[in-house]
């Protein structure tokens, strides 16, 4: 294996859009990248080969689902989460913060222990604090490590906003000193503050101080509308620095991640195209199809017939219609295949686009469209 060091470069630029790409020792990553989500060592429904074939260059897998099953200790036993999951693509790691607010069953906030909690399995009291999301992320071997971060709900109190973003702000250090010096790997600061763009900036001003290899948004995609969004990113997008990645966590739909692009987020992951795919929902060029509509029973058109990089235009409406309806795994696994190749055709023409120029009259044709 190479000793490639972890570096980012922006190639073309129009207005804050840009497309880059981002060196790690495992290969190239091609900015603005969608990551698939492989929550637990698998993106749900579809063989990594698959995956790497749509054009995906990297994939996401999380600190907390990982740290409960299998453990950790099982993963390093198989040489790290690449060799477990037979992933030769890079991976990102979420440090878990997320998962501890939303999914276990109780849940304590310590600024010195960091988060104790129990299993949403089992029920299993662990403690989480901000070195041990790093050192379990370590272990996984991931190429992008997050910082353990805290992700308040959505509020309009901004006491509570300030005081989680001064606690993710003491983390966020924290996290920087168990890192230590990797050249080969990265660690992203989280940049929180809700929906007050004061307190965004602030937020990222401190992560600036104690420096990072990218800058990841976090606390959106928690229920705020895409305009709330689209403000956050319109306060920070002149202030990140441009020498470094900068990511936007959980998002999201087409129109999410255009408008982003637009705002000069490089970086994105949602389970959004997988989890649609396994419940009938198909992302096209030309809109959303509900495939379960008995509309599509005699329907024998491809799904969509501008899919260009994978064949998978095969399969009928009319089959698909079938398969899920008789709850078939192979609609499952059909469909996100089909959702992950969209998701990667439009990244691979928002880059096509920057690098025209044309980006903001691709945005005008598509983004009500998507």
């Amino acid at each position: 294996m190479s000793l490639t060091k972890f570096s980012f470069k922006v190639l073309a630029e129009e207005k804050y859009a840009r497309t880059g790409v981002i060196n790690t020792h495992r290969g190239k990553i091609h900015t603005p990248a969608f990551m698939p989500v492989g929550t637990q060592a698998t993106v749900k429904a579809a063989f990594i080969n698959d995956i790497v074939k749509t054009g995906s260059e990297i994939i996401l897998a999380n600190t907390y689902h990982l740290m409960i099953r299998p453990g950790l200790d099982r993963i390093k036993k198989s040489n790290g989460l690449h060799k477990f999951m037979n992933c030769k693509l890079p991976i990102l790691t979420d440090s878990g913060g997320f998962q501890v607010m939303s999914l276990s069953k109780l849940n304590k906030i310590d600024r010195e222990k960091g988060a104790i909690f129990n299993s949403h399995i089992d029920g299993k009291k662990f403690i989480l604090s901000p070195e041990e999301s790093i050192k379990i992320q370590k272990g996984l071997n991931s190429d992008i490590v997050m910082v353990m971060d805290e992700c308040p709900k959505k509020t309009k109190d901004k006491k509570k906003i300030k005081e989680s973003l001064d606690l993710s702000m003491y983390w966020a250090k924290r996290s920087k000193d168990e890192f230590g010096l990797n050249k080969q790997k990265a660690l992203f600061g989280i940049i929180q503050g809700g929906l007050f763009n004061d307190l965004r900036l602030q937020s990222l001003s401190k992560l600036i101080d104690i420096k990072f290899d990218g800058y990841a948004l976090g606390g959106l995609a928690v229920g705020e509308t895409q305009n709330e969004m689209f403000k956050v990113l319109d306060a920070v997008k002149k202030h990140i620095p441009k020498n470094k990645p900068r990511y936007l966590m959980g998002v999201g739909t087409p129109s999410d991640i255009l408008g982003a692009v637009m705002r000069g987020i490089d970086m994105f992951d949602c389970v959004l195209p997988t989890r649609s795919g396994r419940t009938g929902l198909a992302f096209t060029w030309n809109g959303r199809i509900n495939i379960r509509n008995s509309k599509f029973k005699y329907d024998n058109s491809p799904l969509d017939k501008n899919c260009k990089k994978f064949d998978l235009n095969k399969y009928s409406k009319n089959y698909l219609n079938h398969l899920f309806n008789t709850n078939e795994i192979l609609a499952s696994m059909i469909l996100t295949l089909h959702n992950i190749n969209f998701y990667q055709e439009l990244m691979q023409s928002i880059r096509n686009n920057i690098k025209k120029g044309t980006l903001e009259r691709f945005h005008r044709k598509y983004f009500n469209k998507l």
